[in-house]
């Protein structure tokens, strides 16, 4: 275990969706240092096979542990459900994941019915299907494969017609089916709560579970002993295996630092 505190916070995710997840990180802990990494020229996970999401998942850890992570938020709902078993058994650093927020659903539906909104490797993986199976079985889950969604934010097509188009193809029929919970099963998609809200309104509540990670995050730093103290020298360092302009896009500000090179 490595025991500098002053060492940053490894994350990664299939692409720029993840910076939902370091922005939650860095607004709790402002004192820690981070390395984000995009693997873009890999997205989406979501439609890779188990064995591919474990290879990619292997090839960011070696890789945010060569950049010396005291501690690994694998901030990708698809690599988290397919692949963190895993990485936990090889590698000797505390690791963070995601995964779709069912649970505080569960509690808050009143219509008993939510949406679930991810990828396709989300959906089918063994975890997910195991924290279904925990929740109130009166409920009903309308599970939704947000095909294309990711791609179109990849591509900063965020507020495109075609994003438009996509949405309304998915949460048109979920209000139609008494929906009154939406959950977000990607780390890319709260960059289209905005969208979103303009076709459902506030009929349905959004969830994510962003926040839950940084708090989650801070837990674990301070059970290792590994929290940052010191504010001074933070950075925040980003990797991009693809056209970083959409980065930019998404990450602004003092200390960040995007590289675009090849891993």
């Amino acid at each position: 275990m490595i025991q500098s505190t002053n060492l940053p916070i490894g994350i990664f995710d299939s692409g720029i969706g993840g910076t939902s997840i370091w922005k939650e990180i860095v607004t709790l802990l402002p004192s820690e240092s981070t390395i984000y990494l995009s693997d873009s020229a890999n997205a989406p996970y979501g439609n890779k096979t188990k064995d591919k999401i474990i290879e990619l998942s292997i090839k960011n850890t070696e890789i945010l542990l060569e950049h010396n992570a005291k501690l690994i938020v694998v901030a990708c709902n698809t690599a988290t459900t397919n692949a963190i078993k895993v990485l936990r058994e090889k590698y000797n650093v505390p690791f963070i994941g995601i995964e779709p927020a069912i649970k505080p659903a569960a509690l808050k539906t009143t219509t008993k019915v939510i949406g679930i909104l991810a990828t396709k490797g989300t959906l089918n993986s063994k975890l997910f299907e195991n924290t279904s199976s925990t929740i109130d079985q009166k409920i009903i889950r309308k599970e939704v494969i947000g095909t294309g969604l990711v791609e179109l934010i990849e591509n900063g097509k965020i507020n495109s017609p075609e994003m438009t188009k996509l949405l309304r193809s998915y949460l048109i029929p979920l209000l139609n089916e008494n929906a009154d919970c939406l959950v977000l099963g990607c780390t890319h998609y709260p960059y289209l709560i905005p969208q979103i809200r303009n076709i459902v309104g506030h009929k349905i509540q959004i969830i994510d579970s962003g926040e839950a990670v940084a708090r989650q995050t801070k837990a674990v730093l301070d059970k290792h002993q590994l929290l940052n103290l010191s504010k001074t020298n933070v950075k925040y360092e980003f990797f991009i295996n693809k056209n970083k302009n959409v980065l930019k896009q998404l990450v602004s500000g003092k200390g960040i630092t995007i590289h675009q090179k090849v891993f």
